[in-house]
């Protein structure tokens, strides 16, 4: 990369008039759920579309590699870091509103996933129970169609508003959006700002005993009391994941201080000081297994941020 590429990006992060906080050289195993990855060359909160704009466009002008991070609940990072630019979407992707019209919530990006779902049940709304405990932002919840195998986010988004770097705003129906497993058709090149989410009254003891219900079965069954990605890979078409890896006999099995659960073997768990390595050769240790008893590929579900 050159002075000048260089310079363009540095120009814009130190200009006073740059609505957004700036951290050069920031460990991301602050920003993630795994509490793992070497440092961003720079870390930045952008406040305002405009912000989110000129950072971008600089980026993609400069060749400087950028990506959305959210909470990071879905992320490994490389233990040397990432050459690159790692935002998160800060003050104006951060309000809800409810339309009693509708009967929406009109969400920001940047909103945590479960703070939404309190919100509904404060107000005798349904439709979110599914998503109680999830961890992360509407923005990655939407990116990935967070959900369970019989309800998913998808299914209650109206429309979603992006950002091109190419074209600007760009507003979808939720019903032109293909939503699959893990995923939506939402071109990877375009930032998620905001979405409508649809829902409707309920008696409060039916939410509640939803969400009660949705929480009791993650605690029985996840290991939330340990820092992870949630779940490592996709389900097979008409298989676990987590069946396949626990009757290849890795549930328990260790590298350095990361740990394929004992609880549930599609989660890789932090036990204490785990590296992106460790995470990774468990990774493939599992991908081997598998594919070597049954012929199944594994499809990581986690996203993999400045590994070569």
């Amino acid at each position: 990369m050159t002075a000048r590429h260089t310079s363009a990006l540095e120009a814009l992060l130190v200009d006073q008039s740059f609505d957004g906080d700036i951290y050069p050289g920031e460990p991301l195993a602050r920003h993630t759920t795994y509490h793992i990855g070497g440092p961003a060359r720079f870390y930045v909160c952008v406040s305002s579309l405009s912000a989110l704009s000129q950072l971008v466009k600089t980026c993609d002008a400069s060749d400087v590699e950028w990506i959305a991070m959210g909470k990071g609940s879905n992320l490994l990072v490389c233990d040397e870091g990432f050459d690159g630019v790692a935002f998160t979407l800060g003050q104006d992707f951060k309000t809800c509103r409810f339309d009693e019209e509708h009967s929406s919530f009109s969400v920001g990006a940047g909103v945590p996933l479960s703070s939404v779902v309190q919100d509904a049940f404060k107000r005798g709304l349904a439709g979110l129970e599914f998503a109680v405990g999830t961890p992360g932002t509407i923005g990655g919840a939407v990116r990935m169609n967070a959900g369970s195998r019989d309800e998913w986010i998808g299914s209650r988004i109206v429309s979603v508003t992006t950002f091109s770097p190419a074209c600007g705003l760009k507003r979808y129906a939720g019903a032109d959006i293909e939503w699959g497993y893990r995923s939506c058709s939402i071109p990877v090149d375009e930032i998620v700002l905001e979405c409508e989410l649809s829902v409707q009254s309920a008696l409060p003891s039916f939410i509640r005993g939803k969400m009660e219900a949705a929480l009791a079965k993650r605690k029985k069954s996840q290991p939330l009391n340990l820092a992870s990605c949630g779940s490592v890979f996709k389900n097979p078409d008409g298989r676990s994941a987590g069946a396949l890896i626990e009757e290849a006999g890795l549930k328990g099995e260790r590298r350095g201080g990361a740990q394929i659960s004992d609880k549930h073997a599609n989660f890789i768990v932090n036990v204490g000081n785990a590296t992106a390595r460790d995470v990774m050769e468990l990774i493939e240790l599992a991908r081997t297994k598998v594919k070597e008893a049954y012929g199944i590929e594994l499809q990581p579900e986690v996203r993999f941020l400045g590994f070569s």
